[in-house]
């Protein structure tokens, strides 16, 4: 049974779990959080990729605004819930600024082989340590989710969604590992040019070659 929900198409990807921050400055979307502000009521955010609204998102639960100006403009945190998929799109929900959709939502399996999650961290704190970005995820692995690491593995956002649409854990490690597998070759690449770079002009201590 499909649900009809609001939505707020954006182009980016929210995993469920996922804290994000929202500053709210167009007037639909001021209504809209408006509205929900103190019910537990959720919003969707399907992702834009490529300027084009795709058929997955994700459910978002206001959990705090934090900031009004007095234009009406806010900050707000909400959270990641629920994966769903677009069954159809309602360009403005009557008597709403906003638009909606009606929604299937999607099940989701969240047991994960523990032994993959540590080979995709691996990777993913190779990559972090060659690029000089400090990331503590907090978690002991047993607890970690793709969900968790999949923003720090420099995936980019077609990559991201195509990841949002994987129903099983496994899949989704599977998916991340492969990626690092052939992204951090690059990345030692580039960190080896990065040096060879910065020791240009510098006195150099190599053994002669015999001829």
């Amino acid at each position: 049974m499909s649900h009809l929900i609001p939505i707020f198409p954006l182009e980016l990807v929210v995993y469920p779990g996922e804290a994000l921050h929202l500053h709210i400055f167009e007037p639909r979307y001021k209504q809209l959080i408006n509205e929900i502000a103190g019910s537990k009521e959720l919003f969707g955010i399907p992702s834009v990729v490529d300027k084009r609204m795709e058929g997955l998102g994700t459910m978002v639960e206001l959990e705090e605004v934090t900031n009004v100006d007095d234009s009406g403009e806010m900050d707000i945190k909400t959270r990641g819930r629920q994966i769903f998929r677009i069954a159809e799109v309602v360009k403005q929900v009557p008597g709403k600024l906003y638009s909606g959709a009606r929604v299937d939502f999607t099940e989701n399996e969240l047991a994960g082989d523990e032994e993959l999650m540590r080979q995709v961290l691996s990777g993913v704190r190779l990559m972090h340590k060659l690029l000089k970005v400090e990331k503590n995820f907090n978690k002991p692995v047993g607890v970690l989710k793709s969900y968790d690491v999949a923003h720090h593995a420099g995936l980019s956002l077609k990559q991201e969604y195509e990841l949002l649409g994987l129903e099983e854990e496994n899949q989704r490690l599977d998916y991340l590992n492969r990626h690092l597998s052939q992204i951090l070759p690059t990345v030692i690449e580039m960190e080896s040019l990065k040096q060879k770079i910065q020791l240009n002009g510098h006195f150099k201590k190599l053994p002669g070659v015999e001829l």
